[in-house]
């Protein structure tokens, strides 16, 4: 094994995915080091697809009031794959969400034939949006993914006769609701917006002061395998993917189960979206990964609630955490909430302010970008589409820099398999110290090196003092740091 580069972002520091050199990152110090990273490249687990952001009205909005150039600069952020963090995917509402001006639907008044379907309000910020991303990225030769989601129906079809504060989507409605979809899909493919998978509802288990709807989950499996799975078909869309849930991991098993046993869900139903804010419970992915491999996952909402955190760090090592985690448990693609806010963070029609990786000040048309925007790139701009996750473990004995007195989430690893060969191992310290800890690989001749201005590689202890990088076998252990508050991403080469 190889060590070819190394990235780092470091809180009180100027590294922003810096390139460093891997020699300033070896400990020559003395003395017993407790933790182990172990890689094991034996392992081998789910195909990795790669990460995205969410094209709300808001962000829309927010970025039409910035000047041309700096609109730009945000989109080539995310999108672009030299220069920014390298984003394969989209997320954009069919009608309003919370992160939108105010509630509108594509059919606001009762219309049973869906004659006055308009994209006014689509057209006006999201669109546009979606439109500039996707040619960001294809100028740069990559391509963009879109998923939609609603988060309500009308409200004439619904049984509260009202876009938000939960309600059901009346019974005699589930088939024109179905061609609401298909109506929609279409219109993009107008603008020449591919729609490549629908969620049936954002978070059908939501009664909010917002734009929401309920579902059970049996509603769900019936809705995809009765309704939309067929009007997708009939309309020559058979190809866009339909996943359920679309909410938080606590209950996604049980929603999952209960979608599947409806007869004929198995057909429609391509995998289970979800979300953070209920905390970790990653056991429930994993279950579904190891009993479900044909269901795929993939999050499509999480962000730091309680309006903007301008310059904080925790936002940043909070992302690492989930992600770090939910590709461990099977995720198959990562896509972030809002990918732009003002400094309020909204807008928002009822003041449900978020965070956003980046925030935009429109009074002097600035980009602010946020710790949670680097720690992402750590993840996005290394792990390439289809990846294979690689089995990777940090152990410790014993962790004084901690404030609770053990490891868990504030140091944590995660390793892919590029399709280039190369290894991407990204390792996160969230303690208030330097973290050292030995790098082993797991393999039936086990040896680490790093490109060295040596001769020929031997005596590691010369080679430490030196600077230099040598090969490393099994009884010449390789010892790194990581500085505090900080997350590194590691570019290995596999002999």
């Amino acid at each position: 094994m190889k060590i070819k580069e190394l990235y780092e972002t470091a809180k009180d520091t100027a590294e922003r995915i810096s390139k460093v050199q891997p020699e300033e990152r070896f400990f020559n110090g003395k003395g017993w080091i407790p933790t182990t990273l172990t890689l094991k490249p034996a392992e081998t687990f789910q195909a990795f697809w790669g990460f995205g952001g969410a094209l709300t009205e808001s962000s829309g909005f927010v970025l039409s009031r910035l000047p041309a150039q700096i609109r730009q600069q945000a989109i080539e952020a995310y999108y672009n794959p030299k220069t920014g963090n390298n984003y394969r995917f989209a997320r954009i509402h069919m009608n309003s969400c919370d992160f939108s001006l105010d509630n509108w639907a594509c059919v606001p008044e009762k219309d049973e034939t869906l004659k006055s379907f308009s994209m006014e309000r689509t057209d006006k910020y999201i669109s546009p949006l979606a439109v500039d991303v996707q040619k960001a990225a294809r100028n740069a030769g990559s391509d963009v993914k879109f998923l939609m989601s609603p988060w309500s129906p009308p409200g004439w079809m619904k049984n509260n006769g009202d876009m938000n504060h939960g309600g059901h989507l009346l019974t005699s409605y589930k088939e024109l609701w179905a061609q609401y979809f298909v109506k929609f899909i279409q219109k993009m493919a107008e603008r020449e917006i591919k729609i490549s998978f629908v969620t049936i509802q954002n978070e059908p288990a939501a009664v909010q002061t917002w734009d929401s709807c309920e579902w059970s989950a049996s509603e769900e499996g019936e809705f995809a395998a009765k309704y939309l799975g067929p009007a997708l078909e009939k309309a020559g869309l058979g190809q866009v993917k339909i996943y359920i849930w679309d909410h938080n991991r606590d209950l996604a098993l049980e929603r999952l189960e209960e979608s599947l046993a409806v007869p004929g869900a198995e057909k429609y139903v391509a995998g289970l979206a979800f979300h953070w804010y209920s905390g970790d419970q990653y056991s429930n992915l994993k279950a579904i990964a190891e009993k479900y491999p044909e269901i795929d996952l993939i999050f499509t909402e999480g962000c730091v609630e309680g309006g903007s955190r301008n310059g904080a760090w925790f936002t940043g090592e909070r992302y690492a955490h989930n992600i770090i985690n939910d590709l461990k448990s099977g995720c198959t693609k990562w896509i972030d909430w809002n990918v732009v806010l003002d400094m309020q963070g909204g807008p928002n029609h009822v003041g449900n302010f978020c965070d956003a990786p980046i925030l935009a000040d429109e009074k002097d048309g600035t980009l602010h970008f946020q710790s949670s925007y680097y720690y992402i790139g750590h993840f996005s701009r290394f792990i390439q589409p289809g990846a294979i996750r690689l089995g990777s473990e940090l152990f410790s004995w014993m962790t004084p820099a901690t404030v609770s007195g053990h490891l868990t989430d504030e140091a944590e690893s995660l390793a892919f398999r590029n399709p280039d060969g190369t290894i991407a191992l990204i390792v996160t310290n969230r303690t208030e110290a330097d973290l050292v800890f030995e790098f082993k690989v797991e393999e039936k001749t086990p040896s680490v090196s790093c490109d060295s201005k040596a001769d020929k590689p031997g005596d590691w202890e010369k080679a430490r003092t030196e600077g230099n990088s040598q090969t490393v076998k099994n009884d010449a252990p390789l010892y790194l740091k990581i500085p505090p508050r900080a997350i590194q991403t590691w570019i290995l080469e596999e002999k």
